[in-house]
Formats: structure tokens, sequence, C-alpha cells
């Protein structure tokens, strides 16, 4: 997350960014703008979503990939890398969800820290969120927070042959979050590449 770029009241920020060609995020009055990500991290996001809606096709939820917003109250604006909303099969002219169930970031080196701590205590304030997984697209790791009657319980699956997202009833394989990096799965021969 960079520095902000100005300071605004909430209606104001929506009806500026309504404006803009660039995505901006927007926190208790601050507007910071979002920079692009490098090619593994899209290409990571990408696989995530295009997998994820195979997953969900024919059910009630939906997942939406970098350019649809989360809302948050009055409070703040935020871009989550991947989302699952539940509850509305058909996408509309939705300007922003405010009921996400799952919540996947792919770090970048730059928002590591800003996702595990500041975005992760924002988006706990959803009622609906259920999971929160956290993807380092260089290092491999991958931590995924599900909500319990105690808590949120924190699972490991670094390492992991699949992603598991219990929010969601979704079984992943590791090898298609990271089909097409440096250091992924290779291509099977005869297949577009």
């Amino acid at each position: 997350m960079g520095l902000p770029l100005s300071k605004m009241s909430f209606a104001a920020f929506l009806a500026w960014e309504a404006e803009q060609s660039t995505r901006n995020e927007f926190y208790r009055g601050e507007v910071f703008a979002m920079t692009g990500g490098s090619a593994r991290h899209n290409r990571v996001i990408l696989n995530l979503a295009s997998s994820l809606g195979s997953h969900l096709d024919g059910t009630a939820c939906q997942v939406f990939a970098e350019s649809v917003k989360v809302q948050l109250a009055d409070e703040a604006v935020l871009y989550p890398d991947v989302m699952v909303t539940c509850g509305k099969a058909l996408a509309g002219d939705e300007l922003a969800i405010t009921d996400p169930k799952l919540i996947i970031e792919v770090l970048s080196p730059s928002t590591t820290g800003y996702d595990k701590r500041e975005k992760f205590s924002l988006y706990r304030g959803l009622r609906s969120l259920r999971e929160y997984a956290l993807i380092d697209s260089v290092s491999r790791e991958v931590e995924v927070f599900t909500q319990t009657p105690d808590g949120w319980l924190l699972t490991d699956q670094t390492g992991a042959t699949e992603l598991a997202l219990s929010s969601i009833d979704c079984r992943l394989p590791m090898a298609n979050v990271f089909k097409g990096i440096e250091g992924g799965a290779a291509v099977a021969p005869g297949s577009i590449p």
C-alpha cells in the first residue's frame, strides 16, 4: 500500500472513484492508489478465479477478481484479489460487494504486511466472511484463516497438494493454483502453453 493520495469523505470518494481509470482504496478518509502487479501475481489470480468459477458454476455463488471492490460500511473500500459471494447466482450492476464469503489475497513484496495485518483486520468486520486465504506467488506459502465458533483458525497449507477452502466446499490442486508460473506445474505435452 502506498502513501495516501488525499483525504476526503466517503461520499466524495465514491463519486470521485467512479470517474477514475485506476483503482483506489479508501480507509477512514484516506485514498490510496492501487499499483499493478507482476505477471506471476496476475497469473495466480486468474488461475484461482477460473478454477473457483468452474467449481461454483450452477450455484448461487459468484467469483470476482481484482476490479470489483468490497465496501465495509462507510469506513473502507478495498479491492481483494479474488472473492466469492453467495446468495445471488447472476451478477448485476453492483459497484461494490458487501457480503463476501471468501476473500483471497495473492501477496506481493509491497503488500504482504498490509494484507496480513491491516486488511485482514478490516475484513474480519464483515459478518458474511467465513474464510480468508493468503497466497504468496513467489515462496508458495499458503495460509487459510477459517472462522469458527471460537474465532479464526489458521491452517498452514504450504506444501499441501490441495488448497482446501471449506467455506465453499472446494479442494483445488495446488498445481492448478500455481500453473503457468516459474517453478510451477509443467505444461502437459500437446497442450497449449
